[in-house]
């Protein structure tokens, strides 16, 4: 009878490293003008099967209208505030205050929107004093010299601009209770675009898309040339020319305002020529400072429109990404992923921002120093070149 024998085979076996996973912490924002949040459920799951650990604040995601078990079942572990601020890596978009940094870990990384007019000189002082290398995402570029974060918050704010028109217009209780793009035989809303930049062409592109009539103004001829290659021959451009732009502002029933070269300000005499019931967007870097004659409203803040005067009245809004904040949470976690591992693969922060450029312009405190000028002058500090530092360490 023949004998058979078992052959051995080969089986996987963990082993450990050295290495010690990277965490990143997640605490809630508590910043009145910040509804926005870094990472869907689903984009924590892809990190943490990428070998990161991460912790949440409880009820931090309730603005995206995600739940802590939604996040728990991603792998991500919810707990206190503290915990969150202890991580290696924080994602906080609002600026964070002094009392925060103080719980944070010595030489972390935070990673947020740079917001220089929202900085605060004690707060600054204490992400020196830990050591704290702080990141604004807004200012990451790619190797295309890019700036995928600003880019995308942009887009979004652009079209939620017009989209939050759409609706408050249409509202016949507080609104006027007309459509944006009209109908055969009505003449359609005009919308006025100030800038020609990336958040100024979503806007113009989602107002065309509705049926409106679009204007676009800018002083730079080059920008508005390639808005207008790229948006076709239904849009209207102009320079700044007062003439016409008080022409413009005169006949439009929605403004959205974007970053251009010079900020724009209509004073009060621009704004006593605009229509009743004219929604302003103010979407430039100081928000609300287009529109300083106008009532503001801070679209963070869920109940703003319907606290607010009526609709009838000038209304500047602010923060018009923040409308749609779920939204904005998708987009980031997209390019959050693609910039973790890209700090992986550099073996460390340190190593990331010498092979990547890109990170390193966006660098504004480094282990107790300021690198980024804007961040220097605001809290009235003086800043150095990180080159330097990178070059020694």
């Amino acid at each position: 009878m023949p004998q058979f024998t078992h052959t051995p085979q080969e089986q996987p076996q963990e082993t450990l490293t050295d290495r010690r996973s990277l965490t990143i912490g997640l605490p809630a924002c508590q910043s009145p003008s910040e509804r926005r949040f870094p990472l869907t459920p689903e984009a924590a799951a892809e990190l943490t099967e990428r070998g990161f650990r991460i912790k949440m604040e409880a009820g931090a995601t309730a603005a995206i209208n995600y739940t802590d078990n939604q996040y728990m079942r991603a792998g991500v572990s919810v707990g206190t505030r503290s915990e969150a601020l202890g991580c290696d890596i924080v994602i906080h978009l609002a600026p964070l205050e002094a009392a925060d940094v103080r719980k944070m870990r010595r030489g972390s990384m935070l990673l947020t929107l740079l917001k220089p007019q929202n900085q605060h000189a004690d707060a600054i002082k204490e992400l020196l004093k830990r050591h704290v290398i702080s990141i604004a995402l807004d200012l990451i570029e790619d190797s295309g010299g890019c700036t995928p974060f600003a880019d995308i918050l942009a887009e979004i704010d652009g079209r939620a601009s017009v989209a939050m028109a759409s609706s408050l217009l249409a509202d016949a209780t507080r609104g006027k209770g007309i459509l944006l793009g009209g109908v055969a035989g009505i003449i359609p809303c005009e919308v006025l675009v100030i800038g020609s930049g990336i958040a100024a062409c979503a806007a113009a592109r989602s107002a065309m898309g509705l049926g409106a009539t679009v204007r676009m103004y800018d002083n730079d001829v080059y920008s508005l040339r390639r808005a207008s290659q790229e948006l076709g021959p239904w849009v209207i451009t102009s320079t700044l020319h007062p003439h016409t732009l008080e022409n413009a502002l005169r006949a439009a029933d929605v403004v959205v305002v974007t970053p251009t070269s010079e900020p724009f300000s209509a004073g009060s005499e621009l704004t006593s020529v605009m229509k009743r019931g004219v929604l302003a967007f103010d979407l430039s870097s100081d928000s609300g400072k287009a529109f300083p004659a106008m009532t503001p409203v801070d679209l963070a803040d869920a109940l703003a429109v319907r606290e607010s005067a009526s609709l009838r009245e000038r209304i500047c809004f602010v923060h018009a990404g923040c409308a749609v904040a779920r939204t904005a949470a998708m987009a980031l976690s997209n390019t959050l992923i693609t910039l973790m591992s890209s700090i992986v693969s550099c073996e460390g922060v340190s190593n990331a921002l010498k092979l990547l450029p890109g990170m390193q312009k966006a660098t504004y405190t480094f282990f107790g120093r300021i690198v980024n000028p804007q961040v220097a002058k605001a809290t009235g500090m003086r800043s150095v070149d990180i080159s330097i530092y990178l070059t020694l360490s």
